[in-house]
């Protein structure tokens, strides 16, 4: 990828290589890897990495974790191998597929499993101009499984983590209890008094809690943007800008 741009993230403690067009990644990025529950020492594995902002804030909150990234696209790897090496983070990226996992990671398990699968079903959708970007945000493989490989790579009592869009959350759930449990989720509400339009989704191998469904976890200040300024929520704030963990209940 030719044409790129250098972007700040938590505050400026990570910076990342990102393609000018195309996919770039966000806020949504930044709150999966907030809301996992990773401890120094521990392995993580972040299916369909892109340019590494999901595994790399969490490297950056989280010291001494071992951090591996599946991407499908070359350039995008490419990325995220330099930002690993910019940033000094661990990050082993491997090219290859979910829907055919590669060798070198078809015996290796992980304490943890996290993932921004594509938002959107293309069978119900318009399919994206620019191929990079259709890739990362419809993409061909089912959530069936994105849930699936995930669930083979997990650890005994390893956990999933997966930010999705909430029009999808019935075969969110109906894949994730065939394969895993004490599933707990939390939705994303834009503003005050608005539907949540994204969810967090944590499940554990072997779990055997029953489900739980948190509170709504406010994005943005004020029930309309009325002023010319950033107003997320303090709590919001707070992971985007400082690099603290989402406050997500065990």
């Amino acid at each position: 990828m030719s044409a790129t741009t250098r972007d700040r993230f938590l505050g400026g403690r990570l910076t990342l290589h990102q393609p000018k067009s195309g996919y770039r990644a966000g806020v949504d990025p930044v709150l999966l890897a907030a809301a996992v529950n990773a401890r120094p020492g521990q392995s993580v594995l972040d299916l369909g990495c892109g340019v590494g902002a999901a595994a790399l804030c969490l490297g950056a909150r989280v010291p001494g974790l071992r951090l591996t990234g599946l991407e499908l696209q070359p350039g995008y790897a490419a990325l995220a191998r330099r930002n690993a090496e910019d940033n000094r983070l661990p990050l082993d990226v491997i090219e290859g597929d979910v829907a055919a996992m590669p060798p070198a990671l078809r015996e290796r398990r992980f304490d943890h499993v996290i993932m921004n699968p594509p938002y959107f079903d293309r069978a119900a959708g318009t399919a994206a101009r620019e191929a990079p970007r259709e890739a990362a945000l419809g993409g061909a493989v089912s959530l069936d499984i994105w849930i699936g490989e995930a669930a083979k790579r997990l650890l005994p009592k390893g956990y999933l983590h997966i930010i999705q869009r909430v029009e999808r959350l019935p075969e969110l759930l109906e894949h994730a209890r065939a394969r895993l449990g004490s599933l707990q989720l939390l939705p994303l509400t834009p503003r005050p008094g608005r539907d949540s339009q994204l969810v967090i989704l944590r499940a554990r191998k072997e779990g055997r809690a029953a489900f739980r469904l948190h509170a709504g976890l406010v994005v943005h200040d004020g029930e309309t943007h009325d002023i010319d300024r950033e107003n997320y929520a303090a709590t919001i704030r707070a992971v985007l800008r400082d690099g603290a963990p989402l406050p997500f209940p065990e």
